[in-house]
């Protein structure tokens, strides 16, 4: 059995939405290989350290946070990209509301 993939064309700005409090997540599209999936975290929220078995892509669109990885403090804002390989431990810190593309693969391919 074959599947076919379409192409996806998507505007992430106006896929971007807050809730009140916390994470609001949209998986955008999944392959065998990849997951996409847009964040947006309201001002405040923090993700405790933990780690993926894939390999990650953090693309931040707008805000402002602060993204720990392997005890490094890395300072998220439009257009910081930051690769993450897998088991890397990493935390998050939304300063203010923070939403950034998040793209999952696997390391084995």
């Amino acid at each position: 059995m074959t599947t076919t993939l379409e192409s996806l064309v998507t505007q992430l700005n106006d896929k971007i939405e807050y809730a009140e409090t916390g994470i609001l997540s949209k998986v955008l599209l999944k392959t065998a290989s990849c997951q996409y999936t847009l964040f947006c975290l309201a001002a405040g929220t923090e993700i405790a350290e933990h780690t993926s078995t894939r390999d990650a892509v953090v693309q931040a669109i707008e805000g402002q946070g602060i993204l720990t990885l392997e005890g490094k403090r890395i300072v998220l804002s439009p257009g910081v990209l930051v690769f993450m390989p897998a088991n890397a431990p990493h935390a998050l810190t939304a300063s203010g509301n923070l939403a950034f593309l998040l793209t999952l693969s696997d390391p084995k391919l």
